[in-house]
């Protein structure tokens, strides 16, 4: 099946802290959810007020009428005619009928007698009467009044009575202050869960309505990462059908283009193949017979012969780099002891072996590797130290539960914060800061192949600064690698022995 072809589709599931992840303080999808459980407070305040206000004045009301009515009873029974023959006993007898747990009752008998009677009169007097209540009352008008008498709200209603006397009746209202509290709470419960439930399906809303958009970061940070098959589904996505199939659209001539260029560079490597083959055996004809050419000749000869090698090694190198970019490059993982495998690559091509410092309970762990690939990036980051910052001075192994570090260290000047990522780019060259770093004859693949050797393998290298001075190349390896990080259809690079 041709590259082209082989499309995955793009189900996205955004992991925590991934790079697409938020920028600012509050991502769009909280400011809608904090937008849904604000309206949703709002309106649940609104409501429950209303609610309140109106039931409140409702039961108040309904209360104060019956109080009333029962006041107006009691008063009615209180101007028998034996109130007229007898006023002051028929009113201690009235009282005593009249004594409630729930309501007190008052008797003023006026004229001559001034006498204030009560139903209890031990807890309830006339002094806890309110002054306009019992002025207005004993005026001959009749009044009622919402007053408060030891803590409890307390309606009070004032009737007169013949003969310059009055009844006062006050009832407790404590039974409906409580029926308007359980009333309150259950509204304002009813506001939090109301609220809550604005923002849940604020999250949800915000959720289906910027999954599309959601969708497009992630194809797009998969494109940017190497995968070039990433495309939008537009079942899904019906409103921003244009957006996806745009998308698609530019995505579709994006893989073309890199194709076409990895292919490019794959068939221009190729053809230099052949005459660079001649070249070299031609070379070599003429470096049998070098001891018969003159001077000048030899030396045009030693600068041919290691221009010429330097292009055979940049056409491996493209052949190889091409591989990576059409994704053939083919991963095949061993299981291999940690202090072997660096201790075997610190020591290429009969340098002194470098010395390896290594924890012993790391030394024998095992590794899932390409090993001709690990050999081949810690050889490229030797020759690299050996050819622009003196020679590698040491290699440095620690490991935790996930990974192992290997770290390079080199006697050179070090290498710049600004160019530490740059170095591992095609064709990259240090700048003046990095001294003769990249001034040498290499062809400026070495650590870019390095970077794509350790991708492969599903970990990272990057640059810090050595203990001793000088640049300290770190590479990075899951004891796990990911297999789904490789496309393993494809050939094998050549093993050719030479460090790129």
């Amino acid at each position: 099946m041709a590259a082209g072809d082989r499309r995955r589709r793009f189900f996205p599931r955004s992991p925590a802290g991934s790079p697409g992840g938020r920028r600012s303080r509050f991502g769009l999808r909280a400011r809608i959810t904090v937008f849904f459980a604000l309206g949703a407070l709002v309106l649940s305040v609104l409501i429950t007020s209303i609610t309140y206000f109106a039931t409140s004045s409702s039961i108040v009301d309904q209360a104060q009428r019956s109080f009333e009515a029962q006041a107006i009873a009691n008063a009615t029974s209180v101007r028998g005619g034996a109130f007229a023959l007898n006023p002051v006993r028929f009113a201690l007898t009235v009282a005593d009928e009249l004594r409630s747990s729930t309501s007190y009752s008052l008797i003023y008998l006026g004229g001559n007698l001034n006498t204030w009677i009560s139903s209890s009169p031990t807890i309830f007097s006339d002094k806890n009467l309110p002054s306009s209540l019992r002025n207005a009352t004993l005026a001959g008008v009749a009044s009622e009044q919402t007053f408060t008498f030891r803590g409890t709200p307390t309606f009070g209603v004032g009737i007169a009575l013949p003969g310059q006397s009055s009844y006062f009746e006050a009832f407790n209202m404590s039974s409906s202050s409580n029926t308007l509290r359980a009333l309150l709470a259950s509204l304002i419960a009813a506001s939090a869960i109301t609220t809550l439930l604005g923002a849940v399906l604020g999250r949800w809303a915000a959720g289906r309505a910027l999954r599309p958009l959601r969708d497009v970061s992630q194809a797009a940070l998969s494109i940017a990462s190497g995968m070039y098959d990433t495309r939008l589904e537009t079942e899904d996505a019906r409103d921003l059908a244009v957006l996806t199939s745009s998308f698609n659209r530019m995505a579709d001539r994006l893989q073309q283009r890199i194709e076409r260029d990895a292919r490019f560079t794959s068939d221009v490597s190729h053809e230099l193949r052949s005459p660079l083959t001649t070249l070299a055996t031609s070379l070599s004809v003429l470096e049998a017979r070098r001891d018969e050419l003159p001077e000048r000749a030899r030396h045009a000869l030693d600068l041919l012969a290691s221009e010429v090698r330097r292009f055979q090694r940049m056409v491996r190198d493209l052949l190889e780099i091409s591989r990576f970019d059409s994704r053939s490059a083919e991963f095949q993982p061993t299981a291999v002891e940690v202090g072997d495998l660096i201790r075997h690559a610190a020591a290429p091509f009969g340098h002194e072996p470098i010395p390896v410092t290594i924890n012993p309970e790391d030394d024998h762990r095992k590794l899932l590797v390409d090993k001709r690939r690990i050999e081949r990036v810690f050889g490229n980051l030797i020759e690299n130290a050996d050819r622009y910052a003196g020679g590698a001075t040491e290699v440095v192994v620690e490991s935790s539960d996930s990974f192992v570090r290997v770290a390079v260290d080199d006697a050179g000047p070090g290498i710049p914060p600004r160019d530490r990522e740059v170095i591992f780019e095609r064709f990259a060259r240090g700048s003046a800061d990095s001294g003769a770093r990249g001034a040498g004859v290499g062809t400026g693949l070495g650590l870019a192949l390095v970077f794509e050797h350790v991708r492969l393998h599903g970990g990272r290298v990057f640059v810090t600064d050595a203990p001793t001075g000088g640049a300290r190349f770190v590479v990075e390896l899951p004891f796990a690698p990911s297999s789904a990080q490789v496309d393993r259809n494809g050939t094998d690079p050549e093993d050719d022995g030479e460090v790129a």
